[in-house]
Parts: C-alpha cells; structure tokens; sequence
C-alpha cells in the first residue's frame, strides 16, 4: 500500500521516517545512535560464569568446571565479539564523514574512541577463550579474502587492543567532563581501568605459561592502574553491600567505572533482569572453598586465626569472619523473598552447597519479579587490586605504601585487620597468597575466579578437586533433602573422581565445529 501511495514523481526520495548509510554520519546524533547498538554487548547479569571455577555450584555439575565439555558446533563465544567488531569497524570508518557535515573532529575521536574501546572488549574476549583469532580491523564484504585468513598471533592481537585502548583513553572524556545524561557511557578511565585488566590477564598468562615477555605487560598494566588511581576521578563506595542494591547506582558512586544500565521501575522497563530469583533456585551456589577463603576480622585464615573454631550450627559459620561474606552469603536473618520475608536456611533442593547467594537480593524486585540495579562490570576495586598483584609480580614484593593505596583501602572498607610485611611476616602469610585471596573474596561471584584459575595456571591443581559445601547441619536445613556427605559431614557435589582438567588442551576453548567448516584456513586449538 505504501508502494502504491507514492506519487511518480516522489519515487527517486527516500522516505523520512527511514535510514541509509550515505543519509546518515552526518551529525553528532547520528554518531552517538550508532555507537549505542556497542552497548548493548555489554554483558549483562545474572552473573553465573563462577560455575565454572571453584567459587560455585549450580544444580548440577558444570561441564567446563569438570573437564567433560566438547567442541560446540555453533558459537560458544565466538560469534558474537566478532558482531561486534564489525559494528565497531563500520563505526570507525564511517564516523569521519561527519567532518564534512561541519562536526567538531574533538566529538568524532570521541565516538571512534568508543568503538575502539569496544572492538578492545571484544577482542580480549576471543583471546581470553580461544587465544589465537583471525584479527579484523576493517570492514568486510562477503567476498573479502580475509574471511577465509588464518588465525593471527596472540600478541599481535594484544598489542592492538591496547593500541585501541591507548588511543580510546586520548580521546575519551574524564568522568568529571561529561554531562549527566552520558552517564553509562565509557570514559579515559574506563579504557586505562580495562587496559589494566587487560595486561594483568596477559602478563600473568604469559609468566605462567611460559611464553612472550610477561614483564612489558606487567608494566602496561601497573602503569594503566596508577594512571586510573592517580586521575582523582574515582574511590571506594562506602557500602561493599550497597554495590549490588539501588543505593549504589549512579554518577554519585565514584567506585563504578563501567556499568550496564538497566530500566528504572515498573513505569520505566526498558531493560530488566530477574537475578534474585535466578539465584534463589540454585544457579550460582557458593562453595565451600569460597567461604574458607574469607579472612576472619583479625586478618588471619581461618586454619591460623585463635578466632576460627569448628561451627556447630549454621550462624557459626559467619561469626567474625571479614563482613564482606554477610553480604555476598545470605544468612538468618537477612531480608529474602516475599514467600519467605526473613531468610533463616539454605534450601537444598536449590542452593545445594548449603549456602546461598545474597547477590542483588532485594525483596521489592523479587515480587515484581523483575529488577534495574545496574551491574556494575569495571568497579575501581578491581583497579586497586590489579595494581597491587602487577605490582607484586613485576618486583617479587611489595611495599606497605603500596599495599595502603590498594588493598588495604578495600580492607578498611570491609572492616578486616590491615595486611604490611610485617603482620604477613609474623603470621607466616605469603604475600603473593594474600593478595591473590583479596582479589577472590573482593570480586566474589562476579565471574573473575575461573580466568584467574586460567591465567594463574593453577586450574589443573584447583579443579580437580571434590566440590564441597557447607556442613550438613541436619537440623536447620530440615530432612527434605539428604546430601552426599563425607566423613567429616560436609556437603559434596562432586566427587574428584568425576572431575578432570587437561593442561595440554583446558587452558584453551574449542572453536566451534562450523567455524572451522567456514574458514579451513583456521586450526583447531591443541587436542580438541
């Protein structure tokens, strides 16, 4: 009918309420529309990845976790990064034309700043996975002969995420410089916060498993975190519990320096998510081994603190422990779900370990059965931290100076006794140990221990090993549900009998079956 409705001479106009690339890239609205679709790749919660690593235990065993997953036909990881890239090229091509439109070149560096930053993003999550990828910096078209190139080496992958970053962090505007209605978009800080992951994650890799030169990434990303720590723009938000709840939202919470937005209620739904209720049936259970890293408040491990003693019931478990386990455990007491107002026990059937995930828990959303507290995915916490173990793996030490512009800001957050050279002497801590510890419960089910695991090279010890829970207090969690327990009446999952973790092939993800049927130029990773 609208074919029919145009009037001959109208046929050559292109309808207003439509787009074509050569009508669009003429204004600063045109830029910022095109770079919004970046966004939404961000990835978005609930966040359950920590099912893969020892942190947690979903409802049943997880295949990455134990060694039995195989080679996916389709995707797996890598389709969608490469979407995303190509977004990113096409933004960074075209974004020029605006010059000629009479846009100011400072707003055009700054939209081709945030593709870069994004096709950074993606990139590090292909390497992440896959290491070696075909690395695409330009449109293609279907007849392109590098669709069908090999795989390119994994640093000269990582050299231009950082040549992306370097030139996003030149460009992009300090947090302070921007206007209330860019909060969510990506600033200098965002792109010197991710470099620093970037680098930790490679330069540690690199140490570990013996490759490249570990040193110049240990360098990149120390230099990217003090440069972040030293801008002014950022600090700890005063509530560890507030980070995950409403009250740590916005600009006024200097700690986020990445976020994915969410709707604002009911009235304002653009985008929601169901965490609490995705939690509370048992998709990310913590483990044992998560709840036994956490310090008591005197600083110590629990098998050294004179505070540690066997609990004999449920509520035993979280007495003087760092506070940061109240608020990432639910406990009796604790505000729950509208069928159940008050927590007071793990319900086995669902939070199998006998533990259970306090994360963004918030009654209101829970019988709206939806929720819009934004996930905070780069937190300045994790800045400090990757300060401190780049620090630590550069010079084999660190200084007290250095530790109370790190870590011991998130301990004196938490509450938790100060960690220096001294009390680590006396108490027979190793360093790099602790440091590591503070990263884990810090960032605790927040999808960071399984590449950890990876980088550190320590998967094939960690993984293997006997996924336990909680003691089997029989009277608190009720008869419903017995568990397997071993002799020392802890919970077990799953038995190390039934886990395994090859070093020669796990460090390592399979490329999709299709995707080597698509470009047989590409090589499948070692033993898969």
């Amino acid at each position: 009918m609208l074919v029919i409705g145009i009037n001959s001479c109208d046929v050559d106009r292109f309808p207003e309420t439509a787009l074509s690339d050569p009508s669009f890239w003429r204004n600063e609205n045109d830029l910022q529309l095109a770079t919004n679709y970046l966004y939404t790749y961000l990835p978005e919660l609930p966040v359950t990845s920590d099912v893969w690593s020892d942190d947690a235990f979903g409802k049943a065993p997880n295949s990455i976790s134990d060694g039995t997953r195989i080679a996916p036909a389709t995707d797996g990881g890598y389709n969608s990064p490469y979407r995303l890239i190509r977004a990113a090229n096409n933004i960074i091509e075209k974004a020029p034309r605006a010059l000629e439109s009479g846009v100011d070149a400072a707003i055009v560096d700054r939209y081709i700043a945030e593709a870069k930053f994004f096709r950074a993003w993606a990139y590090f999550s292909l390497v992440q996975r896959y290491g070696e990828v075909p690395l695409i910096l330009e449109s293609l078209d279907e007849e392109d002969d590098k669709l069908y190139a090999p795989a390119d080496p994994r640093e000269d992958i990582v050299m231009a995420i950082y040549e992306d970053l370097d030139k996003a962090a030149e460009n992009l505007p300090l947090p302070s410089a921007m206007a209330g209605e860019d909060y969510g978009r990506v600033s200098s800080t965002t792109a010197l916060a991710f470099k620093s992951r970037v680098a930790l994650f490679e330069g540690t890799r690199a140490k570990y498993h013996g490759y490249d030169n570990p040193q110049t990434h240990l360098t990149l990303a120390k230099e990217a975190a003090e440069a972040c720590m030293s801008s002014g723009e950022h600090s700890l938000f005063v509530s560890y519990f507030d980070l995950y709840q409403y009250a740590g939202e916005g600009p006024q919470n200097k700690e986020n320096i990445l976020v994915k937005q969410y709707g604002v209620n009911v009235s304002e739904s653009i985008l929601s998510h169901t965490t609490q209720r995705t939690l509370e049936t048992g998709a990310s259970n913590p483990t044992r081994a998560l709840a036994d890293a956490y310090l008591m408040t005197d600083g110590l491990p629990i098998e050294k603190s004179p505070l540690y003693s066997q609990p004999e019931e449920i509520m035993d478990v979280f007495e003087n422990r760092d506070p940061r386990m109240l608020a990432t455990f639910f406990k009796e007491g604790d505000e729950y779900i509208g069928t159940q107002p008050t927590f007071n026990a793990p319900n086995l059937s669902f939070q199998r370990t006998g533990f259970a995930n306090r994360r963004y828990a918030n009654l209101t959303d829970w019988q709206n059965s939806r929720s819009y507290i934004d996930y905070a995915v780069i937190r300045y916490a994790e800045v400090l931290l990757n300060y401190a173990e780049a620090v630590y793996e550069l010079n084999g030490s660190i200084t007290d100076e250095e530790l109370d512009n790190s870590i011991n800001l998130l301990r004196e957050r938490a509450g938790v006794a100060r960690l220096d050279n001294a009390f680590a002497s006396a108490n027979g801590l190793e360093m790099l140990a602790e440091i590591r510890r503070e990263r884990r419960v810090e960032l605790a089910l927040e999808g960071f221990r399984y590449w950890d695991l990876i980088r550190w090279k320590i998967a094939e010890d960690v993984l293997p090993r006997d996924v336990l829970g909680n003691y089997f207090f029989e009277d608190e969690f009720g008869s419903d549900v017995t568990p397997n327990v071993n002799e020392d009446n802890i919970i077990v999952l799953q038995a190390a009998e039934n886990r395994s973790f090859d070093p020669d092939r796990d460090y390592l993800w399979p490329l999709p079956i299709n995707e080597l049927g698509l470009n047989p130029a590409l090589e499948q990773n070692p033993n898969w």
